[in-house]
């Protein structure tokens, strides 16, 4: 398929698809487990991702591969956040990561402050927070894949940090 752009597109085969899966899943994997706190909810939605792009066969433009899946993954997350099963069931499960040496207790501390932080925010920030310093996007690149001006970003961005600063100090929500 071309597009206006000039830009050829490829179709959505086995061997495309085996290439984004195995190049993307992990940080879809990361971004819903920062998301929702819960590894075991974090693989459905990075299946559900994965069975969209499936499904739905979209034309993606490339390089732009990931800025799909992880906007559909925070699309994902929020419908789960919002259901009626999230609101009757407490989630607060392991994260992704294990710690291996007894030597790095307190950096699990600390990151585990961080991840508790974090899902504490509201979403508008935790997204571009996980997205910029988890995900390596830049402002843009986030303005791209929420559909926001890059100025709400930006603005939503700096907003997220001082309330995370804030969380981290005892003094937020």
């Amino acid at each position: 398929m071309v597009a206006d752009t000039g830009r050829v597109f490829e179709p959505m085969d086995e061997e495309r698809f085996n290439g984004l899966y195995a190049a993307y899943a992990s940080d879809v994997l990361r971004v819903c487990c920062f998301y929702l706190g819960d590894r075991g909810r974090a693989e459905d939605v990075t299946q559900e991702v994965f069975l969209k792009l499936l499904r739905n066969n979209p034309v993606l433009i490339p390089g732009k591969e990931k800025a799909w899946l992880l906007a559909v993954a925070l699309n994902c997350c929020r419908d789960f956040w919002r259901s009626s099963w999230f609101r009757r069931v407490t989630v607060d499960s392991p994260f992704l990561e294990r710690k291996r040496a007894a030597d790095v207790l307190d950096d699990a501390v600390e990151r585990e402050e961080l991840r508790t932080a974090i899902r504490r925010l509201a979403p508008r920030y935790r997204e571009v927070i996980l997205l910029y310093y988890f995900q390596g996007f830049t402002t843009q690149e986030i303005a791209e894949t929420l559909n926001e001006p890059a100025g709400t970003i930006s603005s939503r961005l700096s907003r997220g940090r001082e309330k995370l600063q804030a969380l981290l100090e005892g003094k937020g929500e």
